[in-house]
């Protein structure tokens, strides 16, 4: 009997450590590690993203783990993946804002932290999932800030009302795409646009293709007018809509159009002057540093971040994105 006892005694303490390091608990004393998860791995604000990641990993000392998932299939892989590899939680943005839930359940199944970058969650009920912590861009401000800047330097030019077209390239999708585009033209008809003068081109996706098609179908549809503003969601629907009127005969004399991310226009703004005037550059930085350096300090001293973390845009001309590139550390 007393044999057993002491054999009891020996093999508590190691099976209450094992059950203590189960289910995705960590000794105290071991290196965190995140995942840092996006849609488009290949595209340029992600890649700055998982840059400015990589600076915060050497920063704070923690095992940055970096994985693309462009399903819904690949994102729930991507966490069972990092959950086998020890991760403590993770940075998303999905492919599918509507995957939200099942990405929520899957990380709390997991004892994973959770924050979604750029694109908010969407819940069964269609409306945000704000029970999950988020940093994203200040849409609506973003896009009245497009708003302004188009109407500011229309009325440099100076331009009337009359053969005037704004041409609106839509996404609707994405909630962010949706709020962007409604600050944009809620300002320009503050700014005294008549509505009537304003044209939407809803492209199939927020690619330069799918947006040269939809603006193409636009143009037809409108001969009569003769001098363009275009705002859309981001730098390539503008760009597309810039090379379907280029196509049309409409050079920069005649056209103003503003992007939003400031990323995918660099080559643009670096060609003498087209009809892409500019873009609203957001914060990769915030976006790829900030997040992880919030889940860090979640998941190593408990302390949770904000819900709702908003960030807003600088706007860059060819006057001077070489300048606000160096300063935002995103020159190349």
């Amino acid at each position: 009997m007393n044999a057993r006892l002491r054999l009891h005694a020996l093999l508590v303490p190691v099976l209450l450590f094992l059950c203590a390091c189960g289910g995705g608990a960590r000794p105290t004393n071991a290196p965190i590690k995140l995942g840092f998860v996006v849609k488009q791995p290949e595209e340029p604000w992600f890649q700055l993203e998982w840059a400015f990641a990589d600076v915060a990993q050497k920063e704070l000392g923690f095992t940055l783990v970096k994985i693309g998932a462009s399903d819904g299939e690949r994102v729930l892989g991507a966490i069972d993946n990092l959950a086998a590899q020890g991760a403590s939680g993770f940075v998303i943005c999905t492919p599918d804002v509507r995957l939200g839930p099942a990405i929520a359940a899957k990380a709390k199944a997991r004892n994973m932290k959770l924050v979604a970058v750029d694109d908010r969650f969407v819940g069964a009920d269609g409306q945000p999932m704000q029970d999950v912590h988020y940093l994203g861009i200040s849409a609506r401000k973003i896009g009245e800030d497009v708003g302004r800047a188009l109407h500011a330097e229309m009325s440099k030019r100076p331009w009337s009302h009359e053969k005037l077209g704004v041409c609106v390239v839509t996404f609707d999708e994405l909630d962010t795409a949706r709020e962007r585009i409604q600050g944009a033209t809620a300002v320009l008809r503050e700014l005294g646009v008549p509505a009537e003068r304003i044209f939407t081109a809803p492209e199939k996706a927020p690619e330069i293709p799918a947006a040269l098609d939809a603006v193409n179908v636009l143009l037809t549809r409108h001969p009569d007018v003769e001098r363009w503003l275009v705002c859309g969601m981001n730098d390539n629907s503008v760009l597309g809509a810039v090379r379907a009127l280029e196509g049309r005969g409409f050079g920069a004399d005649r056209v103003i159009a503003i992007g939003i991310n400031g990323t995918d226009c660099i080559d643009e703004l670096r060609k003498p002057a087209t009809g892409f005037f500019g873009s609203m550059l957001l914060s990769a930085k915030e976006h790829g540093h900030r997040t992880v350096a919030m889940l860090h300090a979640w998941c190593k001293d408990g302390v949770e971040p904000p819900l709702d973390t908003r960030t807003t845009g600088i706007l860059i001309t060819r006057a001077n994105f070489e300048q606000v590139l160096k300063e935002q550390g995103v020159a190349r």
